[in-house]
């Protein structure tokens, strides 16, 4: 593993990303990610993290936040969570003690910086959702052989009235999207999908997992938590774009509506830069982000009053308004508010000097030039 890490850095990778919440990720110790993440910071990369935690489900969020600190102090390298919440009833509130634990280790040297969409409902899956991670060993197919047993499937069931109770109940779980042979109505929440079909909540869903899965918005996240995050300074915009859920394709809008128009809690320059070239200083990208000489032309010019969202957890793929222009890397993509056509696009890849034998694991990386971020 160290060796594939060594590999796609040296094939132009930013830094080493986990999913610690998510099978078959979770299975990994601390200790394995920090082998890992010593490898990357050879390279000047950077640790991007899903928690192990967001909510209560087994280090608590606030013990997840103390995981990812102690992983970038162990391997010495700079850490970035995505899409910082605090998931459920039972952490809410909680951006406290995780906002004090991230300040706190800056202080001490260590650079921790996060993202976060403006959404009020994460976006993932009943068995994600739901399901214990031990039974999702083996993925669905194993998950299945589980539940096809009576005892097992008892074991099961009872844990995931703990999820469901952990999301806040069923009525806060609405369905956007259908994966394998599943057939139920998108835009239905699991509680009336168990009305529906005269059942509990938890055997519907159960009932969605035998035969494929289904995607759901989950309303869990606390409106104070969420502005809590956003205004500190080392917090930018992010999407985490996945299919049936808005952020997709209207969080840098909603985010700009709910920040700068309609509470006018953020200046423009600090929401823009949030949104751009911070990302860019995080990332260690040394020709993005700014509008410089010499620096790559992707450039957003919209409407002030007129860019806004228009995808809703019912119609997610609804494309934002209020962009006039847009041109990435020097050419138009938008145009007087249409789409041009064009697909300018290109990897951008971290420069590196690699020498020596990937089969031997042998490598002297030399950095083409250190990034000195002007951020926390």
């Amino acid at each position: 593993m160290k060796q594939i890490t060594r590999s796609a850095m040296c094939e132009g990778a930013w830094g080493l990303s986990a999913g610690l919440y998510y099978v078959p990720q979770n299975y990994a110790s601390s200790e394995e990610v920090i082998a890992l993440a010593k490898v990357a910071a050879e390279f000047n990369g950077y640790y991007d993290t899903h928690l192990r935690d967001e909510s209560t489900y087994n280090i608590t969020v606030t013990g997840a936040v103390n995981e990812a600190i102690s992983i970038g102090r162990a391997a010495d390298i700079p850490v970035h969570i995505s899409h910082i919440k605090a998931l459920g009833p039972a952490v809410w509130g909680h951006s406290t003690k995780m906002i004090a634990a991230i300040e706190q280790a800056q202080a001490s040297g260590i650079r921790i910086t996060a993202d976060q969409y403006p959404w009020e409902a994460s976006g993932t899956r009943i068995s994600n959702a739901l399901v214990p991670r031990w039974a999702l060993e083996g993925g669905l197919n194993g998950l299945r052989a589980r539940l096809n047993s009576a005892e097992t499937r008892a074991t099961i069931r009872q844990e995931m009235l703990g999820g469901l109770e952990r999301r806040g109940g069923a009525d806060k779980l609405l369905i956007t999207g259908l994966l394998g042979h599943t057939h139920v109505e998108v835009g239905k929440t699991l509680a009336e999908l168990a009305r529906a079909t005269d059942r509990e909540p938890v055997d519907a869903a159960i009932d969605v997992l035998m035969t494929g899965d289904a995607r759901v918005a989950s309303f869990n996240m606390s409106p104070s938590d969420i502005a809590a995050f956003a205004h500190k300074e080392w917090v930018v915009t992010g999407s985490d774009g996945s299919n049936g859920h808005p952020r997709k394709y209207a969080s840098f809008p909603k985010a700009y509506r709910d920040l700068v128009v309609n509470s006018s809690t953020m200046d423009m320059a600090r929401f823009i830069r949030r949104s751009s070239g911070q990302t860019a200083d995080i990332i260690g990208l040394r020709d993005r982000g700014y509008l410089k000489k010499g620096f790559a032309a992707d450039i957003v010019i919209f409407d002030p009053d007129a860019f806004a969202p228009v995808a809703t957890y019912q119609s997610p793929r609804e494309l934002s308004v209020g962009v006039r222009h847009l041109l990435v890397n020097g050419v138009p993509m938008i145009a007087d508010g249409d789409y041009t056509g064009a697909l300018p696009g290109a990897p951008l890849l971290h420069e590196v000097i690699c020498i020596g034998s990937i089969n031997r694991i042998q490598y002297s990386a030399e950095p083409i030039a250190k990034v000195q971020p002007n951020m926390p």
